[in-house]
């Protein structure tokens, strides 16, 4: 089917700085206004004969433009409405094509995650550059699970895809897509596959039934009760990187990405450690990839939150995504000589000075290693550790830490409710929550960069989890959480091969926690918190070292956990400072 749209107004009104240089290049289209062909349901083919239905956007009379290639399990007709503007990228010249992944909305077959994404990708990447208005030349763009299917798509090494860009997406389906640190992404998984992806959404917005659903025993007898997709229960059936997910995408496969890849997060993204993750394997090709991150959210929004707003340079419109993609890809497409490889390799914000800064490479060249030590009465501190100690406290998984902020994808999550930097006094003031901080600082200190939580733990059980929060403490008491993580401990060797703990032994455990750019200010103290919850966004560890997706809530047990601190147990928070001189 063939649409021709009409744009009223200025031709190639919307274009910002990074774009001037269009006019010249379209100056066949200057004298009128931009007329824009619409195709839909065209069958773009797989190599199974599995039929994929794309929609496609050109300017009218285009002759053989470099191509966009969208693949999306949210419908292909909705693709205005996003991040980067289709028809912005249409005006500059580009064709973009839109398909429906495998077995979602107008394309045929079976959804399944990731499974088909490499080789389906890599056929509508050669699909694209055959047709007659193609130059041959194809990129990738798409925000989540779109980004997803670009970086599988160039895994595939498709001869005409010259750059991809991924927006606020991984690079692993199980370690932060599915589980982080061996917990299970409860949160996330109810809500993308109930209210993304089932045909009968869970809870039509009620919170109350989201929290229900969210503290339901056993987890895996959800899954067909609520709607939710057969490879719900997959996920939870295989909690390790066993060889399920092996098969489901070999770990050297996106490993073997070399096209340019211009890499867009969030420090409050869910998945901002497998941005991080894809735009650190790019160093290796040294192919000018890029990197951006944002006070955002998995929404890129406008650096607005309820408790917290960054200033109008965190807005996504003062960034100007699309722009970004523009120059992008006239670069890598279109040869545009217009010094894209010759700026800095990454971008950030950085939250606390409220300002952007450039660097050469993530983590940032020169950055200090500095140790922050835990110590009694909940001292934090870049001291020698001193005397020993330990601090308890019990973990009921039936009285779980309530999730508050964070890299959330929760009810809410569209405004911001659930996610970001909420303030945590609330939470600190449980007796599960064990709580540090630093004597207020004489001077700023600027962290930027990874974030790890080294610690010395025992327990009651045989299992249990360990959660860490980065936290900037303001002079007015207010904790502002800027970063977390969390490990289930049987996963504390290895991903795959689990190992209980002896009860009472004491164990060194490294929980990541993420990632993060802030100046803790003059007056501000920096804080760490650490429980073993943070429910709904991760399920609730039983304690029991069974498996907790079969587990019902008459089997669970109390632990009883310690951290211990001082000499002989140096547990501490490794920050990525910034030296004076640098920041």
């Amino acid at each position: 089917m063939l649409d021709r749209v009409e744009h009223v107004g200025e031709p190639l009104r919307g274009l910002g700085r990074a774009d001037l240089g269009h006019q010249i290049r379209l100056s066949d289209f200057a004298a009128r206004a931009m007329r824009i062909e619409v195709e839909t349901d065209v069958e773009t083919p797989a190599r199974d004969g599995t039929l994929l239905r794309a929609d496609i956007y050109r300017p009218a009379g285009g002759g053989a433009l470099p191509t966009l290639v969208r693949r999306t399990p949210y419908d292909k007709s909705l693709a205005v409405r996003t991040d980067v503007d289709v028809l912005r990228l249409v005006r500059a010249g580009y064709a973009v094509v839109v398909q429906d992944v495998r077995g979602r909305y107008a394309s045929e077959g079976r959804f399944e995650p990731f499974r088909t994404e490499a080789s389906d990708g890599a056929d509508a990447v050669a699909w694209a550059a055959a047709q007659p208005w193609s130059s041959g030349a194809v990129g990738m763009v798409g925000a989540s699970y779109e980004g997803m299917t670009q970086w599988l798509a160039a895994s595939a090494a498709p001869p005409a895809l010259r750059a991809i860009a991924p927006l606020v997406t991984s690079v692993d389906p199980y370690d932060g897509w599915a589980y982080q640190g061996g917990a299970f992404e409860l949160g996330f998984g109810l809500l993308w596959n109930a209210g993304n992806l089932a045909s009968e959404p869970l809870a039509q917005d009620p919170r109350d039934d989201f929290e229900a659903a969210a503290r339901r025993r056993p987890l895996r007898e959800l899954a067909p009760d609520a709607g939710l997709a057969g490879f719900h229960r997959d996920w939870l059936g295989h909690p390790g990187r066993d060889g399920w997910w092996e098969q489901l995408v070999p770990p050297e496969r996106v490993g073997a990405v070399a096209v340019p890849a211009l890499s867009v997060g969030g420090w409050y993204d869910l998945f901002l450690r497998g941005t991080l993750a894809g735009h650190s394997r790019m160093r290796a090709h040294a192919n000018g990839s890029r990197l951006v991150v944002g006070p955002w959210s998995h929404m890129v929004s406008g650096g607005v939150f309820p408790q917290r707003s960054y200033g109008w340079r965190a807005a996504a419109d003062a960034v100007d995504l699309t722009g970004l993609h523009l120059r992008w890809f006239d670069r890598h497409l279109r040869g545009v000589e217009n010094g894209v490889e010759r700026e800095p390799a990454v971008r950030l914000f950085v939250m606390g000075a409220d300002r952007w800064r450039d660097a050469d490479d993530w983590p940032l060249p020169g950055t200090a290693w500095t140790r922050f030590h835990l110590g009694g009465g909940g001292a934090l501190s870049a001291e020698a550790p001193g005397a020993g100690g330990e601090d308890a406290y019990r973990y009921d998984p039936r009285d779980p830490v309530p999730t508050a902020g964070g890299a959330t994808f929760l009810p809410g999550q569209d405004v911001g409710a659930c996610a970001g930097p909420l303030d945590q006094r609330a939470v600190q003031r449980r007796a599960d929550v064990l709580v540090y901080r630093t004597p207020p600082l004489e001077r700023d200190v600027e962290v930027i960069g990874p974030v790890e939580l080294v610690l010395y733990v025992s327990s009651s059980a045989v299992d249990t989890d360990f959660t860490g929060k980065l936290v900037d403490v303001h002079p007015d008491g207010r904790a502002e959480l800027l970063t977390d993580g969390i490990l289930r401990a049987r996963w504390r060797e290895s991903q795959s091969t689990p190992v209980p703990l002896v009860p009472g032994r004491v164990y060194e455990l490294r929980v990541d926690l993420g990632a993060t750019a802030n100046v803790f200010r003059v007056g501000h103290r920096i804080g760490l918190e650490i429980s073993s919850s943070n429910f709904p966004r991760f399920d609730r560890n039983t304690n029991t070292g069974g498996t907790i997706a079969d587990e019902r809530e008459e089997d669970v047990a109390v632990a009883v956990n310690r951290v211990h601190h001082g000499r002989a147990h140096p547990s501490h928070l490794m920050l990525p400072a910034i030296p004076a001189a640098q920041a």
